[in-house]
């Protein structure tokens, strides 16, 4: 079930809350709102507030042989890409980047926020398709860009589709075949050339050497051989 609504803070937060009451969501519902004024992003970035942009959440329950939580990232990363193309027939523009963002000629298209609520996960997801923001730090996209404009409600329905087949994946033939799958859409090829900002606000530099299976970690080889294990951060 997909549910509208006109505005609010946070789709993620609403949907957390419900998930602490009463009134708990099931899987496979969604929160979509046309306007919020608390989003955010990973490391706890504001997300960009756009009118005629797809802002919503959703939730997955955890059960115990799952593949990891976190990789639900990939999910939603697929699900964004699909849906997108499907949206605009631009594949060539498309591109994934590690670990979960949608590339629209090289500009930032999405943004992806997974929370852990007991054992459910919240599955934010913000898509720019009417406008995008003016960072400093990156460039950004939006669908209308390309020429092409989006009804939310509809992208809304492709999407939720989208992400519910891409979960049944996840959970039927694991993380490594979503790994295949998302790096045959992305921008990363073996030993290409990557500077990882790590959380901790250091730069570390090296070549792509692949994700790893278990959890879609990524690999770093560096200067000397050695490899590195990158589990959050960003890469450029």
């Amino acid at each position: 079930m997909i549910r509208f609504v006109e505005k609010t803070g946070s789709t993620n937060a609403d949907l957390a809350g419900a998930l602490r009451s009463d009134a708990r969501p099931v899987e496979g519902d969604w929160l979509v709102a046309r306007r919020q004024t608390a989003g955010k992003g990973r490391q706890g970035r504001e997300w960009f507030d756009g009118s005629g942009n797809f802002m919503g959440s959703t939730v997955v329950t955890l059960a115990a042989d799952d593949p990891p939580p976190a990789s639900l990232s990939f999910v939603a990363a697929l699900a964004v890409f699909d849906t997108t193309l499907q949206a605009s027939n631009a594949a060539h523009n498309l591109k994934l980047k590690w670990p979960n963002d949608v590339l629209l000629n090289d500009g930032k298209l999405s943004g992806i926020l997974l929370e852990l609520v007991g054992n459910t996960i919240v599955a934010g997801i913000g898509v720019n398709l009417a406008q995008a923001p003016s960072l400093p730090d990156r460039k950004t996209s939006a669908l209308v860009d390309i020429g092409t404009v989006v009804n939310v409600d509809a992208f809304a329905h492709e999407l939720a589709s989208n992400f519910a087949a891409w979960l049944g994946e996840w959970r039927q033939r694991g993380l490594p075949h979503l790994l295949t799958h998302f790096l045959e859409r992305s921008m990363h090829s073996s030993g290409s050339a990557i500077t990882v900002h790590d959380t901790d606000g250091t730069y570390i530099s090296g070549s792509f050497a692949g994700l790893e299976e278990s959890d879609g970690a990524l690999r770093l080889r560096l200067a000397d051989g050695s490899e590195r294990v990158i589990r959050a951060g960003d890469i450029s």
